[in-house]
């Protein structure tokens, strides 16, 4: 059969351009939050001035879980991850880092106490997404975003680092559950981008934020870091992933592939022996978020950014599989 010829099918050629118009995010964008780490993690969520609110402002995600919320083309805002939280059957309590101070899982409106890893995003209407991970405020846990599905650069960013065991005793919290930036700890304009040092001028990387900046060089350090730390992508969705570990070679190997279906609203169990699942999409120069070997800690060290499929690619992929049901 001429593969080609499939064409000029009316039925085929619709059904090729809803999928791609799907794998664009013309409805918005899916956020899912995976936890790596050893312990639970609460991530909080808040909505930007103008953007309505998730399913979810805060909300318990167990080791080795996920779960997946939709956003609205358009949606600008921030999450991150509270840990060493102790919350009581009426959800009421508070966490040791990126606490929201109302005392309650939800965090309805506030943000999170600094020190603390941020992901901020702005979903573009139309147009590009801009995404970011940010240590301005500090740091408490390992984080790293993905995209998948999108065209554009769409690389991965964040900080797989644990720089709690890096930090420096003036900014060090506790016994080393989180790592404060400068400013929070000295408060001082030179630190903290104010006053006559707030303009990227006047405001230059310090010590402190160029420890940072060496150890997750694709993070926000300080407020004027935006060359090297804001990235784009176009109708993509997103996985923002805590406490992220390269799969061994074997694991990636004895594994099969899998993709678990979500709902959007609940948490899921995942396998804890395969690294970061399916949260890549790389191809082309076979640098992306996760490699095929598994090695996209590899690629976000080196600056390597996700290749996505072209237009053309998809829709001739698409053609392929609908001739297998004529």
């Amino acid at each position: 059969m001429d593969l080609f010829s499939l064409s000029s099918s009316p039925l085929i050629l619709s059904f090729s351009l809803t999928l791609f118009a799907l794998s664009r995010g013309g409805l918005g964008a899916t956020f899912t939050f995976v936890n790596r780490c050893d312990y639970t993690v609460w991530p909080g969520i808040l909505a930007n001035a103008g953007s309505p609110s998730l399913d979810s402002t805060g909300f318990e995600l167990p080791k080795d879980t996920s779960r997946t919320f939709l956003a609205p083309t358009g949606w600008s805002g921030r999450f991150w991850g509270r840990t060493g939280c102790n919350f009581d059957g009426s959800d009421s309590g508070s966490c040791a880092t990126g606490d929201c101070g109302l005392g309650q899982v939800e965090c309805n409106g506030l943000g999170a106490a600094p020190p603390v890893t941020l992901a901020e995003f702005t979903l573009g209407s139309g147009g590009q997404d801009f995404y970011d991970v940010s240590l301005v405020d500090g740091y408490n846990l390992p984080m790293i975003v993905e995209a998948s599905g999108g065209s554009g650069m769409c690389a991965s960013t964040g900080c797989v680092t644990d720089l709690n065991r890096q930090c420096p005793a003036e900014l060090r919290v506790g016994e080393g559950e989180a790592c404060k930036s400068a400013c929070e700890a000295f408060g001082s304009p030179e630190y903290c981008c104010s006053g006559a040092y707030n303009s990227p001028a006047a405001c230059r990387p310090t010590a402190y934020s160029e420890m940072f900046k060496s150890a997750c060089p694709r993070s926000y350090s300080y407020a004027y870091d935006d060359p090297t730390s804001t990235f784009t992508c176009m109708g993509a969705d997103y996985t923002v992933t805590f406490c992220p570990s390269m799969p061994s070679q074997k694991s990636i190997k004895d594994s099969p592939s899998s993709n678990t279906p979500t709902d959007g609203s609940g948490s899921e169990s995942m396998d804890s022996g395969t690294g970061s699942g399916t949260m890549g999409s790389g191809s082309g120069s076979g640098h992306g978020a996760m490699l095929a070997d598994g090695s996209y800690l590899a690629g976000l060290a080196m600056g390597d950014s996700t290749k996505n499929l072209t237009p053309a690619a998809f829709i001739t992929l698409s053609l392929i599989l609908s001739s297998l049901y004529l």
